[in-house]
């Protein structure tokens, strides 16, 4: 039977569902009631409690992609007080295994199709469960009978370790970021709140559960409203609205550019026949987000809270386009110049909402006031970089407006230097963003010859589109808010952009090909026309680079 008593663990939510025979979550194979998923944790906390071996750090490693399983394990871990490290299967060799060893995975939980990628990899100390076999089925089975509570490694409390999840930074190893089982059960409940979640919702899981955004945002606030979720093992632009129909979804949540394959995909007359009501995510765009309302009939809500949980932006009604919101509570949130350490002045807004005054306005985004940040595991040095001055640094970028509303501006790896001037990555793509021709944009920076950088567009184009630099130039010089520094000194046209397993773009990959691709590449002339960079005007180039010692940072 559900309470209205504020959880204080996710522990409580998993024995909440005990008892409960309406449909809890939707897969491929068919429908299960909120009962039987509790009953499927209670079993698996119980074997967890039987296979970690004493004195271990009470940590598992589930390597699987959105099946049952994993939730399941999730509740598991929460009803037995124990810790889930999200390992992402994108990771090979020696990083993937690091990820397990790091996290001190006594157990590993995986699925046939990731096999192949722990093949050869030493890791001494780490038992292997595969989901779907004969042993696995063979090791439930004597715990069938569980009940929420009655097997646990230690008392499930608000400060008990639930997760370590891997943050997706662009440089050095992925940090593990700590996060017990209050902070979530908190969070959890401010979301079903926020978005006014009941047990006649359904909360579509298309982003991987082995990121925060989809257990934090999407599972957990099903938990505490009594939703059920829905799962798709891994995330299809072309199936998502059959999807949605199939599982009567009403609430998704996104990252990166997932959005945008979603507006790729080829229109239909039914796009906005459906149940969804509501997206919630982050990085869509507002130009995006404003064609997919128009499209599909839904409403998009950009937020903003790292799964570390060091800041929050919350939203309010009177947030206009484009912005997040405004300081969560108890948060004492600046926009600060990370070179002189003062804060940014007001970002300056034309009428339609286009800062002006980027290069001063945009600052990395600091939480002065108290933290939620619980640390990094066996990470004491990014610890301290992260709260350095004793205030908690997001490395994010981001401007506030005159009234206090905060907008983001893309990660402070993703800043150039242009003649002396800061830019930001994530303001200059939002602009591009809006020529009609483009299905995708990244913007980041390639070494300049001399000194700084110089602006790069990676574009991928809309079906049937073909790049016209003369189109594209009158398209920039029609943009108010494009700074001198902003337009793209290069130009390069995929087929595709690439990304990570979570929809973000992969960047990483962008800056170190430069312009070592099989893309063709467009450069902005001296008289400021696109042309076609050719195999000579590239050995021009490249000895440039060369005669000033810069040839090195070409792959950074």
């Amino acid at each position: 039977m559900r309470t209205t008593t504020a959880p204080e663990t996710v522990a409580e939510l998993i024995a909440r569902q005990w008892g409960d025979h309406r449909p809890g979550l939707k897969h491929e194979g068919g429908v299960l009631t909120h009962h039987r998923t509790a009953q499927e944790a209670a079993a698996r906390a119980a074997l967890l409690v039987d296979l970690m071996p004493p004195g271990a750090e009470p940590h598992l490693g589930v390597l699987l992609d959105n099946t049952p399983e994993f939730p399941f394990w999730l509740g598991a871990a929460a009803l037995a007080g124990a810790a889930v490290a999200g390992i992402n299967p994108t990771r090979r060799g020696p990083e993937l295994a690091r990820d397990i060893l790091h996290t001190d995975c006594r157990i590993l939980i995986t699925e046939h199709a990731h096999l192949p990628l722990l093949r050869g990899l030493d890791l001494p100390g780490v038992r292997i469960l595969v989901t779907g076999t004969e042993e696995y089925e063979a090791l439930l089975a004597p715990y069938a009978a569980a009940k929420p509570g009655e097997a646990a490694l230690g008392t499930p409390a608000p400060d008990s370790r639930l997760l370590l999840y891997f943050t997706s930074g662009s440089t050095g190893a992925p940090k593990a970021a700590i996060c017990t089982q209050g902070r979530l059960a908190a969070a959890g409940s401010a979301l079903a709140r926020q978005f006014s979640v009941t047990p006649d919702d359904v909360h579509y899981i298309c982003m991987p559960l082995f990121h925060g955004n989809a257990v934090i945002a999407d599972w957990l606030p099903a938990l505490v409203g009594g939703a059920a979720v829905a799962l798709r093992r891994r995330f299809s632009a072309s199936a998502f609205l059959d999807d949605v129909r199939a599982y009567g979804a009403t609430y998704f949540t996104y990252v990166g550019r997932a959005v945008q394959y979603l507006l790729a995909t080829e229109p239909r007359p039914d796009d906005r026949t459906h149940s969804l009501r509501l997206g919630f995510g982050t990085e869509a765009g507002a130009v995006d987000a404003e064609r997919f309302a128009e499209r599909f009939g839904v409403r998009l809500v950009e937020g903003y809270g790292a799964t570390e949980g060091g800041a929050s932006v919350q939203r309010t009604p009177d947030t206009p386009p484009g912005a997040l919101g405004r300081a969560g509570a108890g948060d004492d949130l600046a926009v600060i110049d990370p070179e002189t350490g003062t804060e940014c002045p007001p970002a300056l807004l034309s009428p339609d909402g286009r800062l002006l005054n980027g290069s001063a306005a945009i600052g990395e985004l600091v939480n002065r006031g108290r933290s939620l940040f619980e640390g990094y595991w066996r990470n004491p040095a990014a610890e301290a970089d992260r709260t350095r001055d004793g205030w908690y640094w997001t490395g994010d970028l981001f401007f506030r407006d005159a009234a206090g509303f905060l907008y983001f501006a893309g990660r402070t790896d993703d800043r150039l230097r242009v003649d002396s001037e800061n830019l930001a990555a994530a303001v200059i793509e939002n602009i591009l963003a809006r020529w009609d021709d483009a299905a995708a944009v990244a913007v980041y920076g390639v070494p300049d010859e001399v000194a700084g950088d110089q602006v790069m567009a990676a574009v991928s184009l809309r079906e049937g589109a073909a790049f016209s630099p003369s189109a594209f130039e009158s398209f920039l010089s029609a943009q108010p808010d494009l700074g001198t520094k902003m337009s793209p000194r290069y130009v390069r046209i995929l087929p595709a952009m690439p990304v990570t397993a979570t929809n973000k773009i992969h960047r990483v990959s962008l800056r170190r090909a430069a312009f070592r691709c099989p893309d063709p590449i467009w450069h902005r002339t001296p008289t400021g026309t696109y042309a076609l960079l050719t195999e000579a005007d590239l050995t021009t180039l490249l000895a440039t680079y060369e005669s000033h010692g810069r040839a090195d940072l070409l792959h950074r």
